[in-house]
């Protein structure tokens, strides 16, 4: 195998021809890249190549599922891919365009090890990327991807004979029977569904509408350009159309996905946006009462309640929190027997015997119509409102430098605990903690929190901030966290703040 370029050449004869990989794309959990500028097709191929190259050298059953989301460079990028994984001697399964986690789903249902789907999941037009796993339901995480990056970047994927191809379909009408099962709604419930032109607009409407759900459809045509925005229920853009849907059509609630389905974002009945974390506590209330003594595993940008909720204490609920990202969160879900994992970026982790453990948008969909079936006289609004009330920040992100992000996070940590040691306020309150398990979450005395770490998938760092006392409270944390973080003149402008 040729050692790719670390730096892109384009429209030269060698882009044509050799790999060209930018070495930042190797991330914790998965890969991503600007295309094509920070990587070519023969570049693709030979991360196929070496991935090939990892399955047999961990000893795995050479044969892999592979899909691609709806952008109109994915499939060009998937062949290339397979193209590598063929040279390495794997047998290569193609699904076709996918979710994120119908490909997950193929490995149960074709019964194959491993996984590999392309997408740029919620990043917009001009970024791809490759998730991947062996051991489902889990994809690779930090050392998995560490030890890809070295077989691709030195050279030594290995050609082996044994490679071939087949286009399987079926498995998009498998995976809908799965989610859905004989369940059907035994209440009317009118929802919004926004799929903001991705993918999931071949999956969501009809979703739906097995399960007796009456849609109303919101840039649900299938259209690669993103016309509207760009698929991502985390963004403000997008909650706030999906707000504006609800308010017009007077549905009970709206919900929507990320580009490659993994993701699902909530706004209520009465148009207000539900962050991915507070749905997750309304979600753990609801299973607390039918598997009680359960432990629930949320990442550290979530709120403080899935520890201090008296409803989830009455149930003997676990709280276990944990690195941010859906790897580490599917790992740690699996190693502890939980029954889910929430994810404030809106991944959820939903564990037998409600799922598989990996994080699918339209699983929690279903599970949230079979929610609001099980309690037919609750509005989603009624459900937001009984939760104690909280004030939190969305999740904000200053640009860093990947090159920079993580000795910049270092240091900011560091800044940090010092404050602690030395005795320091935060919002004027004393500091109870600083857990440092994925960059600083800063534990107040009354359980208010700011957190600051690095993103794994963009140039950034993210920071979120919140209080069970009052706005003004939560906005002096970040004030407070904001004059730490600006000691570094890496840090960047915010994508949004508040």
């Amino acid at each position: 195998m040729t050692k790719p370029a670390a730096r892109v050449t384009e429209n030269t004869w060698s882009f044509l021809r050799d790999p060209m990989i930018t070495p930042t794309g190797f991330r914790e959990y998965d890969a991503r890249w600007k295309y094509p500028q920070e990587i070519n097709l023969p570049g693709m191929t030979a991360l196929g190549l070496g991935l090939g190259t990892q399955m047999y050298a961990r000893g795995i059953d050479p044969v892999i599922a592979v899909g691609n989301d709806y952008r109109d460079y994915s499939l060009a990028i998937k062949n290339a891919l397979i193209v590598g994984l063929m040279q390495a001697g794997i047998q290569v399964k193609d699904i076709g365009p996918a979710l994120s986690p119908m490909a997950y789903f193929s490995q149960f249902h074709l019964d194959v090890p491993a996984v590999a789907m392309v997408t740029a999941s919620h990043n917009p037009n001009g970024w791809t990327g490759v998730k991947m796993g062996f051991d489902r339901p889990l994809t690779h995480g930090p050392y998995e991807m560490s030890e890809l990056r070295d077989i691709v970047l030195e050279g030594r994927g290995v050609s082996r004979p044994g490679g071939g191809y087949e286009f399987v379909d079926g498995v998009r009408e498998a995976y809908l029977d799965d989610l859905v099962g004989d369940f059907r709604m035994s209440r009317p419930l009118k929802v919004v569904c926004a799929t903001g032109n991705g993918t999931a607009s071949a999956f969501a409407p009809e979703l739906f509408e097995r399960m007796g759900v009456e849609v109303v459809p919101s840039h649900n045509d299938l259209d690669y350009t993103f016309p509207n925005y760009n698929p991502n229920p985390e963004a403000m853009e997008m909650l706030h159309d999906m707000a504006a849907t609800v308010k017009a059509s007077g549905a009970d609630m709206a919900l929507g996905f990320d580009g490659d389905g993994d993701r699902c974002g909530v706004v209520d009945d009465e148009g207000e946006e539900i962050f991915a974390d507070k749905v997750g506590v309304i979600m753990a209330r609801d299973l607390a009462k039918i598997y009680p003594g359960s432990t629930f595993v949320a990442d550290v940008k979530s709120t403080g309640l899935f520890a201090s909720d008296p409803e989830l204490h009455a149930h003997d609920i676990k709280a276990d929190y944990w690195k941010t990202g859906h790897s580490h969160m599917k790992r740690r879900v699996k190693e502890i027997g939980a029954l889910a994992g929430f994810e404030k970026s809106g991944h959820y982790f939903l564990a037998e015997p409600i799922g598989r453990g990996y994080d699918c948008g339209m699983r929690v969909a279903v599970e949230i119509c079979k929610l609001m079936d099980r309690n037919p006289d609750m509005s989603m609004s009624d459900l937001r409102q009984a939760l104690p009330q909280t004030f939190s920040t969305p999740t904000m992100s200053p640009y860093c430098a990947d090159t920079e992000k993580y000795d910049v996070l270092d240091r900011i940590v560091g800044k940090l605990e010092k404050l602690a040691e030395d005795g320091g306020t935060v919002a004027e309150r004393g500091i109870k903690q600083v857990v440092t398990v994925n960059g600083a979450r800063v534990i107040l005395d009354n359980g208010a929190w700011g957190l600051v770490r690095a993103s794994s998938n963009t140039p950034n760092l993210v920071v979120v901030c919140e209080s069970p006392e009052s706005d003004a409270e939560m906005r002096a944390i970040f004030a407070d966290l904001e004059a730490v973080i600006r000691t570094e003149p890496a840090v960047g402008d915010y994508d949004q703040t508040i």
